[in-house]
């Protein structure tokens, strides 16, 4: 069989909007190269470690581009990885050879699902349980939690003034954490928390029926369940009364039609005076204007989140000027552990998709 090199040009980023076309050497040219588009430059080192992964496959094209130009190259891939890209069916319908369109994580809530189904396109995530994206956003909202608790912006000062033992701050052992949505992030959290000493209240739509608390595979137990991770369950409609008793309420739900602004003025409302708050979830959970009310008036005794209502977040947000809140880049789950781990799922799908074989290792919803 001939085989001729086969390159694909280096196309610059600033003027044509391709960035790092990786170059394919030595590919036969009848067999057709599987091409995989990220989207946007941010979470950038979801494209690195992926091409890193896919580097001795050269029948696998991995490229990224701006979010603005994703309608006009769509059309040219088999594999796309939505990042904070918003896919209407606009945008689906020019996606004339797409298979599928997937997140480098769990979140779903920019892709029409049914609008692909619709174009014949699959839709799935990747399990945060499998790849330590779970046990890595549980990380960050412990991070956020004792942030605020000893008063990380106030301790910033004290040093910059060579002030000593100021300011005072405050533990978590003893302390009532309502985890509000108890899916892998919450139970993975719940994990976490136990050893600091503190009672556990958590929400969830449903419960095992036998009250059992399902573990993710990343972390065996015996029998895979643990019966006192919780100290209390409730349903979604008990948000409000768990809200009442908690010391800090972390939100860890999913984002859907449901949940939109869920984290509103009544739900804040019904916080205890001076609990904390921590979104390591979605942006759009929370209510802009509510959560400034309720910090002006003293009533909301902390913010800690790594996602915003708009992201990139603007560093003169006036939310910032509060000493008692803490912000962080949407880094919860960017951690080398798991986007190494989730850049190996992407690879091993593309290589799936290649080979015409079953999709393994994500979970489709359509």
């Amino acid at each position: 069989m001939k085989v001729i090199t086969y390159q694909i040009e280096v196309v610059n980023f600033c003027s044509k909007g391709m960035s790092s076309m990786a170059e394919k050497k030595d590919v036969d040219k009848d067999k057709p190269i599987t091409r995989v588009l990220f989207c946007g430059p941010h979470f950038p080192a979801s494209q690195i470690y992926t091409r890193e992964y896919l580097e001795k496959y050269p029948f696998i094209q991995v490229d990224d581009v701006p979010l603005k130009q994703v309608p006009d190259h769509i059309g040219n891939y088999d594999l796309c990885v939505s990042k904070n890209m918003l896919f209407d069916s606009n945008v689906l319908s020019r996606a004339k050879q797409l298979k599928l369109i997937m997140q480098f994580g769990v979140g779903l809530e920019g892709i029409d699902i049914d609008a692909a189904t619709k174009h014949g396109i699959k839709v799935a995530r990747i399990p945060g349980d499998a790849t330590g994206n779970a046990a890595s956003c549980a990380e960050m909202a412990i991070y956020l939690t004792l942030g605020l608790l000893r008063k990380q912006n106030e301790m910033q000062i004290s040093v910059q003034q060579k002030m000593l033992g100021e300011p005072i701050g405050e533990t978590l052992l003893g302390k009532t954490v309502f985890i509000m949505g108890f899916g892998n992030i919450g139970i993975d959290l719940a994990k976490r928390l136990k050893p600091f000493d503190v009672k556990i209240i958590a929400t969830k739509r449903s419960w095992p029926s036998n009250s059992e608390v399902l573990i993710p595979k990343a972390f065996p137990t015996q029998n895979g369940v643990l019966d006192d991770l919780v100290d209390e369950k409730g349903s979604h409609g008990d948000i409000y009364e768990f809200a009442s008793k908690a010391d800090i309420v972390v939100c860890c739900l999913s984002m859907n039609k449901e949940t939109v602004g869920i984290l509103n003025k009544p739900f804040l409302s019904s916080m205890k005076k001076g609990a904390l708050l921590v979104n390591i979830a979605r942006g759009g959970l929370l209510d802009y204007e509510a959560v400034v009310q309720h910090l002006e008036s003293g009533h909301l005794g902390g913010l800690g989140i790594d996602v915003a209502w708009k992201e990139p977040f603007d560093p003169n947000d006036p939310v910032l000027k509060f000493k008692n809140v803490i912000l962080t880049p949407h880094v919860a789950g960017v951690t080398e552990h798991s986007y190494r781990s989730m850049a190996k799922v992407i690879g091993d799908v593309a290589l799936q998709l290649h080979a015409g074989k079953p999709l393994k290792g994500i979970e489709l919803v359509n």
